[in-house]
Formats: structure tokens, sequence, C-alpha cells
């Protein structure tokens, strides 16, 4: 394998493409537009999605780019080895001109020969089929082919081997994803693709779109088929240096450099100090890219913006774990700047803002993290005396009221402690606040929410307190 470089690898995969009639077109913002039901730009596809239902692009039929994404399911996961919560997707796309017989040999093509990995350490899964629809042979005879041998050919079901739709109706269909052999000992006899021991790793995935799901629930096949691939930069890079997470690559080991200056810390020495720096370096690389995008939000109580303030504040904590006094974010943007302004120029367009933003956020939150902090601590010390290890509701919404602690703020610092929270309460004293308030900003509670997932609880929870109506609601120990 080639240990290719980010710069590297975004270069090479958009030539490739070019070489194969493709037109390079500019990625996209990372906030939608015109579609209210995710907060971020997902994938690369994402903007892409009318004109693979069929409108036309005005750069045809062959397109090819790189897309910043957000994906923000894994906040609380970060601060691992491997997750992120901002990557780069590489992508190409046929809009009814080439599939499969085209797209499967061009992706052993660049694998093997622009990337140079070894044939025999690639596998491959295809669709098994269902009823109503075949099994995938033409993948898996393609790739057969091409040299791979049936044995690292596994059909997959629908759980593992389908895309789509976007909604509930549109274009879909079966993919087919490429895997690198680590090397890594088999985890047991039925070892392969996707199994999530590590042994072997995703590289890429070409989407077959070849189906349409109608308001019945049917699959009915298309005659316009179209092809929709996708590749992460951080973790193809990783793989191909030979490195076992992304933050050992170049994309993260400067900013990480930078965190580490600020705190008088080194990376690699310390497994708690490592959390606490890869968060930081996560969050601030996803804050930059959202203040310096081209329809950028800024830190505030709903949507986005709530997302934003709480990447912000989680990275101000951890800054404060490390012994890092005084403001220091924009320090780290600093960095994220230097390393991406090339690919994506908006962000030097746009470094001023990033960096007042982030500014005035830390400086907004360092004000009441103290104080809140002691008060949170102070509550559990009588708790743990009582042996109360839930954190009441009404509780957690004072700490949010007063201190302006998310939820989920709340809840990192109680599971640190042993603690639980009940998020029920806190919604029950939230949603009476609500009723409260007569201004109309409490409508926007009500923007189709239904569950308590990541990104539905920031919007349920993040809307501006505009009274102070339940600041009686006491601290429970």
């Amino acid at each position: 394998m080639k240990p290719l470089k980010a710069d590297e690898l975004r270069k090479k995969f958009i030539d490739f493409f070019v070489s194969k009639g493709h037109t390079q077109i500019s990625g996209a913002s990372v906030i939608p537009e015109n579609d209210p039901t995710v907060l971020f730009t997902t994938a690369g596809m994402h903007p892409l999605v009318p004109y693979l239902l069929g409108q036309p692009h005005p750069a045809g039929t062959r397109l090819t780019d790189y897309q910043k994404c957000i994906r923000t399911g894994d906040i609380d996961s970060v601060g691992d080895p491997h997750h992120l919560t901002c990557f780069e997707m590489l992508g190409n796309w046929s809009l009814g001109d080439y599939f499969k017989k085209e797209m499967i040999p061009w992706s052993y093509e660049f694998l093997t020969k622009e990337l140079g990995i070894d044939p025999e350490k690639l596998s491959v899964t295809v669709f098994e089929g269902e009823e109503g629809i075949p099994r995938d042979t033409e993948s898996a005879e393609i790739w057969h082919s091409l040299g791979i041998p049936y044995e690292r050919i596994y059909f997959m079901p629908r759980e593992d081997n389908w895309w789509g739709p976007a909604g509930e109706t549109g274009p879909c269909g079966p993919d087919t994803e490429m895997f690198i052999d680590t090397g890594r000992p088999a985890c047991g006899p039925d070892c392969k693709p996707g199994c999530g021991c590590g042994k072997y790793f995703e590289i890429w995935n070409d989407v077959l779109m070849g189906y349409n799901k109608n308001k019945e629930g049917q699959f009915v096949e298309m005659e316009r088929k179209c092809i929709d691939t996708g590749m992460g930069i951080e973790r193809t890079i990783a793989i191909l240096q030979g490195k076992k997470s992304v933050y050992e690559t170049e994309v993260m080991q400067p900013i990480l450099k930078r965190i580490g200056e600020l705190a008088g810390v080194e990376y690699g020495k310390d497994d708690k100090t490592d959390i606490s720096m890869r968060i930081i370096a996560d969050h601030i690389r996803t804050s930059t890219f959202i203040l310096g995008d081209q329809r950028g939000c800024t830190p505030s109580n709903v949507g986005q913006g709530y997302i934003l303030r709480r990447l912000i504040r989680r990275a101000v904590r951890n800054g404060r774990h490390l012994g890092i006094q005084g403001t220091f974010l924009a320090k780290v943007a600093e960095i994220v700047i230097d390393l991406y302004g090339a690919p994506y120029p908006e962000l030097l367009q746009n470094k001023d803002k990033v960096f007042d933003e982030l500014t005035k956020e830390e400086i907004k939150f360092s004000e009441t993290l103290e104080k809140g902090e002691k008060q949170f601590e102070k509550m559990t010390f009588f708790m743990e005396k009582q042996g109360i290890k839930e954190i009441a509701g009404g509780s957690a919404f004072k700490l949010y009221d007063t201190f302006g602690f998310p939820i989920e703020l709340t809840q990192e610092l109680a599971a640190e402690k042993g603690f639980t929270v009940d998020v029920k309460g806190f919604n029950e004293a939230f949603a009476k606040h609500q009723e409260l308030s007569r201004t109309a900003e409490a409508g926007q509670f009500k923007s189709g929410l239904g569950d308590h997932s990541e990104e539905t609880t920031a919007l349920h929870t993040a809307t501006h307190l505009l009274h102070a109506a339940l600041r009686k609601v006491p601290l429970r120990p």
C-alpha cells in the first residue's frame, strides 16, 4: 500500500475519476439546504439526492467531489482513538450513465493500481438477496473476473449491504463493499468482513441504486440506474499509512501538538490526558468547519447552533482538565485552518469569524463553568451521603437554567462519578417551563421531535430559556 497523505489521496481520487470522464463539482455546505430532516450534511451523496431522484445536474451525468461531513450521533464516543464528528468523504456518481460493469472494475483499478493495495488482501461483500429482490450474483461475478476468489466474496443481508431510500420512498439498492485484511487473527470460524473484530477494514462502498421504493412499500426496478460511492479520507489514510488511529495521521497530529503546547503535555504519554486531547482536537476541528462554512451558523440554543455550542463547551471543559489557562480555542483553530485552508478556501475567508465566535463562546461558558461544577460537586456530595445515585430531573434543569449546562454535560459529569440522570424528569421540567413561557420561540420545541436520540434530544432541550419560571426547583440532595 502507498502511505498517502490526505492531500495526496484527495487529489489522486479526483484525478482518477476525471480521467474516467467525470466532472469535478464543488462540495456543498455542511448545513443542508432545503432539508429539515437532518441538522448537518452527513455523507457525500446528501447534497446530490435531488439529482439521484432524476433532476438533471448542470455538470452532467458523471460527477466526482470531496465533501466535508458531520455526524453528531457519536459525540459521547469521541475521545477514544477512533471516533470523529467530522470527516471528509470522497465520492463519484453516475446519474443514469454507467452501472456495475463499469464501477466495480474502476474500484478494483483504483484500489490496486492507484493505492497500491495487494489484491490478496482484498475481500468484498455483495447483497445476498431476499424475497422479490434477486441475489446480486452479477456483482460477485464481476469481482471474480477481476481476480477476487469466491472464498473472499461474501453474500450479506440487507442490514449489511443495502442503502436507502433517503426517505420513505425513492431510489435505493444493494451495495458492494470493499475490505482490507489487516492481518489480525480471525475472531473465530465465522470471522468475515463486517463482524467488527478489527481484522477487516472497510475502505470503500459502491451503492448500486437500481430500485425505487414506492408508496406501497414495493421495490420496483428502475430503468435509470445510478451509482453512488463513498470513501472516507481519514480512515483510508490511516490504513494506508499503517496507523492504528486517525489521530496518529497528519490531519490530527499538528492539532494535538498545539493542544499539547498549550497544556504543557505530550500526546501519547497518558491515557486520560490523551482522551481530553482527542476531544478538543475533534471538537474544534468540527466547530471550525461549521463556523467557517459558506452557510455556517453560530452558537445558539437551537438546531445546528446548539450542537456547535455543545462541541465548544465540551472542548473548553476538557481544556480545563488539562490545566490550560485562559482562552485557547482560537489558537487550536488556527492549526485547523492552516491544514484545510487550501481544499476549503471558505475557512480562510471566514477565519476572523471563526476566531471571534470561538473566543466569545469560550469566555461566556468559562464564566459559569467553575460555579456550575462547584454546585454539581456540592450536590453529588450530599447525594452520596444519602445513598442517592440518580440526579433528579428538576436538579438537572436547574443546572441548565442557572449555569447553562446542557443535559448531555450533566450526564457526562454524572457518569464520571457513577451517577445517572433522570432525563425524563428533566424533559418534564423543561416542558413545564415551556408552558409558562409566552413567547413565540417556545413553539420551536415542536419541530417533529418524537424521541430522545442524539440530535432530537439536542433540539428538544435546546431553545432559549426566556423566563426563570422554574428557578425555585430545588437541587435535591
